[in-house]
Formats: structure tokens, C-alpha cells, sequence
């Protein structure tokens, strides 16, 4: 039985490095971090509309309370989201 070493270098070999040096957290569990938080800000601005629509209605706020709220969420993203309009939001998750 030979087993085999992959010399194969995660691209962010680095903060996983700095993750487990700095934390308490193993190396599986910063890969899993940084997968985590790699996935989350790659939506796309109708990803994150859809899905803060969805939570928020959860919660049981009104679309007059929700569609402002994600309106002046949508600037703090990673990658700035362009102005959308009220009308705008309301397409993205109703077509």
C-alpha cells in the first residue's frame, strides 16, 4: 500500500496559518472558516437580496420595513452592490 503526500498549496495557506496561530482553531477548522466566510461573500446581489428578504419576512417584518432596511445594507458589502431602487428589490425577489 503506498500513500501519497499532496504537495498541492491551499491559495489561502497563508491565513489559514494565521488563524490557527492566533486562535484556537485547528487547521480543518480555519480551512472550514475561510470556506465559510469565502462562500458568504460571493453571493450575488440578488443571492443576498433573496436571502435577507427571506430572513427578515421570517421575522416577520412588513416588505415596507424590509425593502429600505436591505436598500442601506447593500453599500456594507464586500463588494459595493450598485444603488437599487425599492422597485429595483422588490424584482429581484418577485420577477
Amino acid at each position: 500500500m503506498s500513500s501519497t503526500v499532496s504537495t498541492a498549496r491551499h491559495p489561502y495557506e497563508e491565513l489559514i496559518a494565521h488563524l490557527t496561530r492566533t486562535s484556537p482553531l485547528g487547521p480543518g477548522e480555519a480551512v472550514r472558516v475561510v470556506a465559510e466566510v469565502l462562500a458568504y461573500f460571493s453571493e450575488t446581489v440578488e443571492e443576498y437580496v433573496r436571502r435577507r428578504h427571506a430572513e427578515l419576512k421570517a421575522r416577520g417584518l412588513t416588505n415596507d420595513e424590509i425593502f429600505p432596511r436591505i436598500a442601506a445594507e447593500l453599500p456594507g458589502r464586500r463588494v459595493a452592490a450598485p444603488e437599487l431602487s425599492l422597485r429595483q428589490l422588490r424584482r429581484i425577489v418577485y420577477g
